[in-house]
Order: structure tokens, then sequence, then C-alpha cells
């Protein structure tokens, strides 16, 4: 008798560990991807559509479920609505019947959907309290995603698509994130699934630019960086070579025959011919963007340590922004050629640095990307982890859970960043962004003008930057792809820069 009880005891024993490493492998192993097929699927196990509010920074109401009115179309009792409409779609996201969840309303599904509530207390574990939904306040700004949209809407040119990006450096905060062309989410809101299959359709058709409403341009689409990935090339000398501090390149229009190629690289040309002289060291040639010169600097650094630094900022990498795009379409990784594929023999090879150098060709990056890399500068050298939720709190307002700001990665050094910010002020003072900024602002920042290679000769114009540049508040960047030819990151993005970081630093009353 007493060995059966052993070998019973021995029995359960398997079976209490057999239970617990299920609920190991359920709570930490399967959780990400439990998670993620939660999200693709809620709307189905919800199909009331009641949810928690989505907030702004502050407390602006960015989208609420509300009772519907209409039951003879429409037999739910709540209706989602999105009380800003397309402004913050890119962030919000939306919350289909037929098509399930994107943006804050798929990453944050779980916490806005009804759902059980911790037990706190014996009585409570017994007799389950009822399920609430959770409300998510955002780091988005209105004041400041208002201006990115009018600002988007002034560009002095037919193509107004456009892709714009604020950080706070300290934290990783996104206060601005928007895209032109956008979305309005009211529609993929219908129980009615053709009235959601119709806006969806809509929603994917590509502009003039090639760019879609439902493919956010500043964080799912890349581009050539141009010039403002000189601010990349620079810190790779600063924070990895600095033995190379003191390169200079003789002022020349255009470098000689390029390593496994019979062709040279000339400042600005249109056409070749009449690329315009520069060079000096690098704190002449970073505000003046000397394209032949950077060009040089890229081969002296090599592949590897062009690639090395590109990563510590983040390319090659999707970054790690809670977010994901119109249906679950991830936020869009930039990319910086491999070691490898600058090699000697490979594509594309030795020239592939040089170009790459300077941010034609080879690279291409979203805005977020390129305001992470301001936003590594302005904090000292340490990347934050981009975000856009601030806070989570349950329907009785208490705190759920609340962001804590994150290293993502250690970009650069102190003193790298020190010397970097210091050229990048010269690009606003001497270089080619003088005269786009008041003194008062007092801006560090990089213009680039990508020559797109397209039939029309479009450049994609840009500039990222920060201020002020002695305490950082805000790290911005500004995509404006195909321009016209004569357009530059400093006339084209260059107003839009100025007008961003001056409400940000300047923002209205009560914000």
């Amino acid at each position: 008798m007493g060995r059966r009880i052993r070998w019973l005891g021995v029995v359960l024993i398997l079976c209490f560990g057999l239970v617990i490493i299920q609920l190991t492998n359920i709570q930490f192993h399967r959780a990400p991807a439990l998670r993620t097929k939660a999200a693709a699927i809620a709307n189905k196990a919800n199909p009331d559509n009641y949810r928690g509010y989505i907030l702004a920074a502050d407390g602006t109401n960015l989208a609420q479920s509300v009772p519907n009115t209409d039951k003879a179309d429409n037999f739910h009792q709540y209706v989602r609505q999105y009380p800003y409409g397309s402004l913050f779609s890119g962030v919000v996201g939306y919350s289909s019947f037929y098509y399930g969840t994107g943006g804050v309303e798929s990453v944050y599904n779980d916490e806005l959907i009804p759902h059980s509530q911790p037990a706190h207390t014996l009585t409570q574990l017994l007799s389950p309290p009822p399920k609430t939904t959770d409300n998510i306040t955002l780091t988005v700004e209105p004041y400041l995603q208002k201006v990115a949209q009018q600002e988007c809407a002034q560009i002095p040119n037919v193509n107004q698509d456009c892709g714009i990006v604020a950080i706070t450096p300290q934290t990783g905060a996104v206060t601005a994130l928007y895209s032109n062309p956008t979305y309005d989410p009211a529609p993929l809101t219908s129980p009615v699934v053709n009235t959601e299959k119709l806006a969806a359709e809509g929603d994917l058709q590509k502009d003039g630019e090639g760019f879609s409403p439902a493919v956010a341009l500043a964080t799912q689409e890349t581009e050539l960086p141009g010039s403002t990935f000189k601010v990349v090339t620079t810190t790779a000398v600063y924070n990895l070579k600095p033995t190379l501090a003191g390169f200079t390149f003789p002022v020349a229009a255009c470098t000689p025959t390029l390593p496994e190629s019979n062709l040279p690289i000339c400042n600005d040309p249109s056409p070749p011919s009449n690329g315009s002289p520069c060079g000096g060291d690098i704190q002449v040639m970073l505000p003046e963007s000397c394209d032949p010169g950077y060009a040089e600097l890229g081969l002296a650094l090599g592949g590897a340590t062009l690639y090395e630094q590109a990563t510590l900022f983040g390319f090659d990498a999707v970054p790690p922004i809670d977010l994901v795009g119109f249906e679950e379409g991830s936020v869009a990784k930039s990319n910086f050629p491999t070691p490898i594929e600058l090699s000697p023999g490979h594509e594309p090879g030795l020239p592939g640095i040089a170009y790459s150098a300077f941010g034609q060709q080879d690279v291409n990056s979203t805005a977020l990307q390129m305001a992470m890399v301001a936003a590594a500068v302005a904090n000292g050298g340490a990347l934050m982890t981009p975000h856009v939720m601030a806070q989570i709190r349950d329907s009785q307002g208490a705190v759920v859970e609340t962001f804590k700001p994150t290293v993502y990665k250690q970009s650069l050094s102190a003193g790298a960043a020190a010397q970097v910010t210091q050229l990048m002020q010269q690009v606003a003072i001497s270089g080619t962004a003088a005269g786009v900024f008041p003194s008062s602002l007092n801006v560090a920042v990089k213009t680039g003008t990508a020559q797109t290679g397209n039939s029309a000769n479009n450049t994609d114009d840009w500039m990222i930057g920060f201020a002020p540049a002695n305490d950082p508040k805000v790290a911005v960047a500004v995509e404006v792809p195909f321009q016209a030819t004569s357009s530059t990151g400093a006339r084209i993005a260059g107003p839009i820069m100025e007008k961003m970081l001056e409400a940000a630093l300047n923002p209205p009353p009560g914000q």
C-alpha cells in the first residue's frame, strides 16, 4: 500500500512538472506568436467593437467606441470613431470588422479589447471582477502633428508627398509622425464588408509619385537619404577611426577615377562637367556638403567601418518602434550594403563605398531612421528606443503601465557626438542651410539632395537636425521625395524643418 502511494506521489509530481513546463512555454516562448495571432483575429472575437480610448499626449481623444444609433443598417452595439480622421491614422491605425487592426490599434489590441482584470485579493480570485478595457495614451502631440500636416500641404511644387518624424532625444518618445499621402480610417470601421473593401482598395492605389495612402511614407517607404547620410560617415571618423580626423580633400570638382570604375564622382553635376569645386578638411566638407570629398573619405574609411557605423545607428534592422502598418505591414528597415557587397569583385564593390558615403546608389532609408540618427547625435551618442505609447490606464484611471525609456544602441561616443554637433551647427551658419533658420533657434542640421536617377531627374530632398544644439529638446527628419531637378534639401525640406523645430520649442500655452 505504501509503495502505491509513493508511486502515486511520483506521478502527481511529474504531472505538476509538465503543467509548469507548459505554462512557462506559453508565457515566455509562445507569447509573442500568440499575441500576434490574437491581434489578427481580435475583431472576430469582439464583433461589437467595444474598445478602450486612444489618447494623444495632451489627452485629446484620437479613437473611441460610441453606441450605435443606427441599428437598421448596423446591428453592432458600438461603432469605432476617429475624431481627427487621417491626421493620426499613420500612428493610431484602424479597427476593422473585416481587415482586423493596424497601428496602435493592433499593437495594443489586447489592452484595448475587454479583458480580464488581474486579481489583487482572495475575493477577486474566487469571484473574478468583470472584464474591462484599458486606455492608451500616446506620445504624439496634436499641435505638432498639425504643423507637419500643414507644412506638407504647402510644399511649393506639384509633388507634395512627404514624411516627417519628430523625436524627443532623451526618451525616444515620438512627438510627431506624419506621412502624405495618408488615409481616413473611418470607412475601414464599417460593418458593411463592401464599404471596407472599397476603402482598402482606394487606400492601396498609388499616386503620381508612386506612394499609396496605406503605406506610411515616414515609416514604411525607403528612399535615398543623400547627403544627410554624411552625418553617419562623419560619425564613423570620430567614433571608429579618429586617425582620419585630419582627412583633407584637395579642392576639386570631381574625384579621380574610382577603383574598379572608369567614372569619377563630381559635386552637384548637371551635367558632370559643370561640377562645383569643393574640398578641404572635414570641418569644411560637411558644411558645404562636398560629394567628391566624402566619396574619397568613404574609401579611406572602408566598407566594413561604414557598415559598422550605419548599423550602430540602426540600419539593416527593423526599428523597435511599437507600430505596425496597414494590414499588419511591418515598419521598414533601412539598408546599407554589407562589407561583402562592398568588397572587390562583388556588387556594388569598391565604387559602392564611395557612393554610399554620401547616401547615394545603394543606401536607402526611412524618415524614421534618419530621425533616429539625428536623435542619437543629439543625445550624446545614446539612441533611445523609439516609441509611441506613453502610458496605459485601466477604465478606472489607474496606471497599468508606463513606458520606461531604454537605450536601443550606443551609436557613438559622447565626444564624437559633440564634434558632429559642432559641424552640423556650421551647416546652418555658413553651409548649405545658411539663411534658413533664425539664429535664435540654435539648430544643428544636415541637408540632403539625392539624385533619384529617374527620367525626370527628380531629387529626394531631405533635412535632419535638432535644437537647441547645446541642449537638444527635439530631433526631426523631413523627407520630400521626387522634387524638381532644381530643388534642394535646403529649399524644400528646410522651411518645413524650421516650422517643426519652432513649434516643438515653442508649444501653445497649456501644452
